[in-house]
């Protein structure tokens, strides 16, 4: 019984620090480098008809070259509202379209915006550590509570620890690799 709630309790530390991990991939593909990437117009909400619909359920992206992104829309009616979701949008990005596809110049990132783009990447990895560290703290809890209520003895609830100490070390790295990583490709002129 107490092999299988430290098994259980191990894997659940181990689903949330995966969370953390596979949510900090997502947002790191929305940060914009220097190339072109359909990523960064994931987020983007296009007014379709008075309904909020994803831009990539609207169009098809693509990117012919490395400074361009194109949006064929399957409706060509719906041209104008993409063309302001994107406008809207926080990517600082200015579209224009010929009646055919919507065409997105991305700009070269200045000295400046890298460095701030690179502070960006440095604080989410941050919080993503937190979240990391927070499945750790919620796992040695529950060790403690079984320790506590006699189900596992001492050693094995220390044999844990070390265990969970383990698994988050091993989850920082990946963090730290994918933050490299993006800074990386963010400063590559």
């Amino acid at each position: 019984m107490a092999e299988q709630d430290a098994a259980l309790i191990h894997e659940e530390a181990k689903g949330a620090m995966e969370k953390s991990l596979r949510s900090l991939r997502a947002e790191l593909q929305k940060i914009r480098t220097g190339r072109a990437n359909t990523a960064l117009l994931d987020g983007i909400q296009v007014d379709y008809y008075g309904t909020p619909t994803p831009l990539n359920q609207l169009a098809n992206l693509g990117t012919p070259d490395p400074r361009l992104i194109v949006v064929s829309p399957y409706d060509k009616g719906a041209m104008g509202s993409i063309e302001k979701a994107i406008l809207a949008s926080d990517l600082g990005l200015t579209p224009s379209n010929d009646g055919k596809v919507v065409r997105i110049p991305i700009p070269p990132l200045t000295e400046e915006r890298r460095k701030e783009l690179v502070k960006h990447v440095h604080r989410l990895a941050e919080d993503h550590k937190v979240g990391v560290r927070e499945g750790r703290r919620d796992a040695l809890s529950l060790l403690k509570d079984l320790e506590t209520e006699g189900t596992i003895p001492v050693d094995d609830r220390h044999r844990e620890e070390k265990r969970i100490q383990g698994l988050t070390d091993e989850y920082i790295k990946k963090i730290d690799e994918m933050t490299a990583q993006k800074e990386e490709e963010i400063l590559q002129v």
